[in-house]
């Protein structure tokens, strides 16, 4: 590949750079190639950068110097013709080796160019400060730096933060992981290459930088080591077998650097002579001289390139594919969002929504929706299962005589029967006790109702949520809240009331010739067949002499010696005997009955006969009215309420929203929208010119 057209290659993708950056994209949505420098803070990493730009441009200092991450974007360009003296007021400044060729443009402030590269430190410092403050903070927000010279070779590098152990100063106590996490967001990314810078004179095993990178890159594929401070090494020691990668093998192999030291720079050692310095080591030193041509910072620039260029033509597909991917799902925010203007009507917007409420409403409910969970009930099925679940096991769940026992029957057979005590089981008393039951049905009815409302209520919450033009439009949003929730309390009244005007009917005619209603009749058989089979066997006669046994005669009341006890009045089991013992007065007794009368005794044979024939005519007349509410109940509410609000809520809706006067109220826009168009717009336009570029990078690597 020949070295023009990689230039022109990087160059795309630090145009894609520069485009996301200037709108905010966070790069992970489509992962540039770049190549990440990484290592603890004295493994030398600026001095390595320094040298491939060939000037003195970094911070320098004690502790964290490099507190945001530097894209340093490096473009090779013909040397520009020497202009008269005076010309360029820059070239005068601090920096003696300013001249026409270099210079430096940060994208914060597009248009100005920095010549004097002192300034650009300085504006690496300021801009810095300006967002982590003068404490030693850290910020992941990047700043981008473009290089022009006719000395580099066209390059994209990303100098991070060095590691560090222990805070220092004003250090955040956790600055490590802040760090850490950091670079560890960079260099995950697969389309990262990294950069270890470790220092030869130290245990490579012991290695921040390449302990990280074989954590994200643990084979060591898109990894390649700089070994700084060869150097500094003891006498007789050297990198051979780290170079060879019989220490820790990498890839993309290792590069030896030789870097200015703390002297050289306090000398103010040029850049230049500190490469002519480094050529001369690596070409005497018996260790390195075979392989010089391998070494030093010229030949890490040019492998850095050739790596990088493979790198973007390998990832240039994927790029494609994800930028296009971005530009369909942004383009039809912005639709969402009335395009890049608005909408221009908004008469027809409020229609346009009214109609796509009405229809996801009625959608929701008839289960026709494409959006069905596979999870939960949803919409419809959710009223279903409060008509056949909650509401029929609520109705099933009444007992008749929970609240009312034989005792309690007994006492309003007597009441129903007024001054002439019954003949017979009497009617009354069945039907009083049936409609009380009957009164009680009216309270899960009207329970019914309440939860189909609060499901339409949810059906609501779920379309406010769901119809992207309630974003837009908070206070459409509200005015349709509240307008379909007055709809539906409205329309509770008529079904409120229907639902108990079921109850009342029921309640209000007893239609004891009902088919499936038991009877009097078939309910004293059943009764008096359950008596009989508990009353004692009937005294059987002898076969010879066709007589009783003795004892069987007058059920063993043959000796009628004692006074022959009195069967119990009609109303006995109101009254209880005398105590025994206590002397019976002389003469007729009558006394007043006492203010309240209660029974005192158990139910007589009789009594417990027409009570459980009572009960036997409940049971089976309101197991009848059950059946006929849990089918009647559910209809009633549909077609009051579910119903009705699936056909007059376009109309209601139209009648309360489709007016002049409010329309340009109800489209006021979000502040949020309004923010967000212009994100959206800018992204749009940035991916437009994203693929763009790509497209051009494409046709010529096809062409090439």
């Amino acid at each position: 590949m020949s070295s023009g057209l990689g230039s022109e290659i990087v160059s795309v993708i630090n145009k894609l750079q520069d485009v996301f950056t200037a709108v905010g994209s966070s790069a992970s949505q489509i992962d540039l190639p770049q190549i990440c420098v990484l290592g603890s803070q004295s493994s030398g990493k600026s001095s390595v950068l320094e040298n491939i730009v060939g000037r003195d441009f970094l911070p320098r200092g004690t502790g964290i110097v490099t507190r945001r991450p530097l894209v340093l974007q490096l473009i090779n360009r013909p040397a520009t013709a020497p202009q008269p003296n005076g010309t360029n007021p820059q070239l005068n400044g601090s920096d003696k080796q300013a001249n026409e060729s270099e210079w430096g443009e940060f994208l914060h402030l597009p248009g100005e160019k920095f010549y004097d590269f002192n300034k650009i430190r300085g504006e690496i410092v300021k801009d810095t400060e300006a967002k982590t403050g003068r404490n030693a903070g850290i910020s992941p927000q990047p700043i981008n730096l473009r290089i022009f010279s006719p000395n580099v070779l066209t390059l994209t590098l990303v100098d991070l933060p060095g590691l560090t152990k222990v805070p220092v100063g004003d250090q955040p106590k956790d600055i490590e992981k802040q760090i850490k996490d950091m670079l560890l967001k960079y260099i995950s990314r697969p389309a990262c290459i990294i950069l270890a810078v470790t220092a030869a004179n130290t245990d490579l095993a012991n290695s921040d930088g390449l302990k990280l990178a074989r954590e994200v890159d643990p084979e060591g594929t898109r990894t390649i080591g700089v070994l700084t401070k060869v150097d500094l090494m003891d006498q007789g020691t050297d990198v051979v077998d780290i170079l060879a990668g019989r220490v820790i093998p990498l890839r993309l192999g290792y590069v030896p650097v030789v870097n200015r030291g703390q002297r050289d720079i306090d000398t103010s050692k040029s850049i230049s002579a500190a490469l002519e310095a480094e050529r001369s080591f690596f070409e005497l030193h018996p260790s390195y001289k075979g392989k010089s041509q391998y070494c030093g910072t010229p030949f890490l620039a040019r492998k850095l390139n050739m790596i990088l260029m493979t790198h973007i033509r390998t990832t240039l597909p994927d790029i494609k594919a994800r930028i296009s991917l971005q530009l369909q799902k942004y383009t039809a925010e912005l639709a969402t969002l009335g395009g890049p203007m608005g909408d221009a009507s908004s008469g027809n917007i409020v229609l346009s929504v009214i109609t796509e409420f009405t229809n996801e409403f009625r959608t929701v409910i008839d289960g026709n929706t494409n959006d069905l969970s596979l999870n939960e009930l949803s919409g419809g099925a959710r009223i279903s299962f409060v008509f056949h679940e909650l509401f029929n096991n609520g109705v099933k769940s009444l007992d008749p005589f929970d609240q009312v026992k034989d005792g309690d029957i007994r006492t309003i057979m007597y009441n129903s029967s007024g001054q002439t005590p019954s003949l017979f089981v009497g009617t009354q008393a069945f039907e009083i006790i049936v409609k009380q039951q009957i009164k009680r049905l009216e309270e899960p009815g009207v329970k019914c109702c309440q939860l189909v409302y609060d499901e339409l209520i949810r059906i609501l919450g779920q379309l406010l949520q769901k119809i992207q033009a309630f974003r837009r439009f908070p206070a459409l949003r509200e005015r349709f809240n509240s307008v379909v929730i007055n709809f539906f309390k409205t329309a509770m009244t008529p079904t409120m009331k229907l639902v108990t005007d079921l109850v009342s009917m029921q309640a209000c005619y007893v239609n004891t010739t009902h088919p499936d209603f038991l009877g009097g009749h078939r309910a004293m058989a059943i009764v008096q067949d359950r008596l009989n089979a508990n009353k004692p066997p009937t005294p059987v006669p002898d076969a010879k002499s066709g007589k009783l046994a003795p004892g069987q005669i007058n059920n063993n009341r043959d000796l009628d010696v004692d006074l022959k006890k009195e069967e119990p009045s009609f109303f006995g089991s109101f009254f209880s005997s005398a105590k025994k013992g206590q002397p019976k007065k002389a003469g007729p007794v009558m006394e007043a009955p006492p203010a309240v009368i209660r029974p005192q005794s158990a139910l007589s044979e009789r009594e417990t006969m027409e009570t459980d024939v009572i009960k036997l005519l409940i049971h089976s007349y309101f197991n009848i009215v059950k059946r006929e509410m849990i089918d009647m109940v559910p209809k009633a509410v549909v077609l009051t309420l579910v119903n009705h609000s699936k056909e007059n809520l376009q109309r209601e809706l139209l009648q309360e929203l489709y007016k002049p006067e409010v329309l340009d109220d109800l489209l006021k826009e979000s502040e949020f929208v309004v923010n967000r168009r212009k994100e959206v717009v800018g992204m749009v336009s940035a991916l437009n010119k994203a693929e763009e570029y790509v497209e051009i990078c494409s046709i010529r690597l096809d062409t090439y």
